[in-house]
């Protein structure tokens, strides 16, 4: 994030003392007096605490573990993407997520769980601490808003990919506590719906400029809309928040709010979305941010800069060119998500095409001649300076405002055609019927490569997902290698859901249950 962003240089020392996670710097003695016990006191403290629980929002990485930026993992696990790469070896780990091969052992799968319970034990710590800090009633509602949203953005990421996962919201205080056992799905769904509707109560609905990146109101009525669509589909009930009923009709009245009232708005331009004009824009109504402030070098630990991760390994390899900058090929397109783009304006913004780069390409692992767009190591994101992998400048848009318009028009909004109409007409398409399948197409073109895919496929059912996500014998012109490589056959057993990484299997002494299918 970009507030007070050089803080984080001093609450990385700190807070790497506070998480379990981070062994290496639990067996060191303190290097300074700014520890758990001393430091939660002024407004200060309080920001920097703050800044250390956003921070992970732009882990991509764990150290000793694995590279996983969230857009890329969900894009391969669609029929968006293929796992790509130098070759198969390179790409291994990915490709068992785009064949639905995952083992338990996974290192992507234990990156995601280990980042979203960093973020968790973060949010869960300052949200304890809040109380010692000598500031206004003002600031320490909004701190604890925020780090109510973050919490459930959080989890959301975690019992999506998970599905069955302990639920903490408070720090675990001492040995005794650690055998924390896996909760219902629908429990932790409750909480994060009572994170949310408790959090936008307290969160701003205007920030200024200068604390771009930090959360308002509107991002928690268009995050409990996503929320309530996933869960709604995959488990057909409604959510609860306390003793409150999150119904259709509450997200919807939320969603109405944000678009009347939040000021957001389309880009005339759709491909202002992805460029650096268009960041913290008119369209962003949840944006992670991602730089080169501070420049990173360490390979070690890419976790401690602000690169975008997924922009590297999503870029195409290819040196001397004027624009593209030595990507690794990973997630490579399919011809799938292209002949759906066929004809579309949007397919210029969003895939890149082999014909258009310039320089020497080398052609990695499931070339298919297609590569993203959105994220990707274009010549306007290169960092300034540090090493160039680690510095890509894109900022991730988790839900655009286009999102919102298709949320509320899928909810059976009275305006569902006219919201429909406003994301066709802005690429200059024709107006088609508000029907269901038109809105749930739309939604395909109009949001493919943003990590969406996966789970709006989940969300329509077991057998839709199987129809989709299975693709055998569909080949592209540029295709390089066996069809077999290409061929991909979902597995329903699964449900979807990534397996419980099994170290914490193990860690738990039996507590944990492995998911179905693993």
């Amino acid at each position: 994030m970009k507030f007070n962003k050089n803080l984080l240089i001093l609450t990385t020392l700190m807070v790497a003392l506070l998480s379990s996670c981070e062994k290496d710097f639990l067996d060191r003695n303190p290097l300074d007096r700014e520890v758990s016990s001393t430091f939660y006191r002024t407004e200060a403290d309080a920001v920097q605490a703050l800044v250390a629980v956003y921070d992970v929002l732009g882990y991509q990485s764990s150290p000793g573990v694995s590279w996983a930026p969230f857009v890329t993992m969900s894009d391969i696990l669609s029929d968006d993407s293929y796992a790509g790469g130098a070759d198969a070896n390179d790409g291994q780990d990915e490709n068992e997520f785009n064949n639905y091969n995952i083992p338990t052992t996974s290192l992507i799968a234990r990156s995601i769980w280990i980042k979203n319970y960093i973020g968790i034990y973060r949010a869960n710590l300052l949200l304890e601490k809040i109380g010692e800090i000598e500031a206004s009633d003002d600031f320490k509602k909004r701190v604890v808003a925020e780090c109510k949203f973050l919490r459930a953005y959080f989890y959301f990421e975690q019992v999506r990919f998970f599905e069955n996962i302990p639920l903490l919201t408070v720090t675990i205080k001492s040995p005794s506590e650690y055998g924390q056992s896996q909760n219902p799905p629908s429990e932790v769904y409750d909480q994060i719906a009572l994170d949310l509707t408790e959090a936008l109560a307290d969160l701003p609905g205007q920030i200024p400029a200068a604390e771009a990146g930090r959360v308002t109101k509107w991002a928690a009525q268009a995050l409990l809309a996503r929320v309530y669509l996933f869960y709604n589909g995959v488990y057909n009930a409604e959510l609860k928040a306390g003793s409150s009923v999150v119904n259709q009709a509450y997200v919807l009245q939320q969603l109405e709010d944000l678009i009347s009232n939040s000021g957001h708005d389309l880009f005339s331009d759709y491909s202002l979305n992805f460029k650096l004009a268009g960041e913290n824009g008119i369209e962003s109504v949840f944006e992670i941010a991602h730089g080169d402030t501070p420049p990173w070098w360490d390979w070690g630990y890419p976790r401690g800069g602000e690169g975008n991760l997924a922009a590297q390994m999503q870029g195409p390899r290819v040196t001397g060119s004027q624009n593209w900058n030595r990507g690794w090929s990973f997630g490579t397109v399919s011809q799938k998500l292209v002949n759906d783009l066929k004809d579309d304006p949007r397919l210029a913004s969003t895939v890149l095409l082999e014909e258009e780069l310039d320089g020497s390409l080398s052609k990695g692992y499931q070339h298919t001649g297609y590569f993203s767009k959105k994220y990707s190591s274009d010549a306007e994101h290169w960092g300034g300076s540090g090493q160039f992998e680690l510095n890509r400048t894109c900022n991730f848009r988790v839900i655009r405002f286009s999102d919102v318009l298709l949320m509320a028009a899928e909810l059976g909004s009275g305006n569902a055609q006219n919201y429909l109409d406003r994301v066709r007409n802005r690429v200059g398409l024709p107006s088609v019927p508000a029907t269901p399948d038109n809105i749930y197409k739309e939604r395909r073109l109009e949001l493919s490569l943003e990590g969406i895919r996966y789970f709006d496929v989940l969300r329509k059912g077991i057998a839709y997902a199987t129809q989709e996500f299975t693709v055998i014998g569909l080949r592209g012109p540029r295709y390089e290698g066996d069809q077999q490589i290409f061929d991909h056959t979902f597995n329903p057993s699964t449900r979807g859901f990534l397996p419980i990484p099994q170290t914490e299997i193990d860690l738990s002494g039996g507590l944990f249950i492995q998911n179905p299918g693993y």
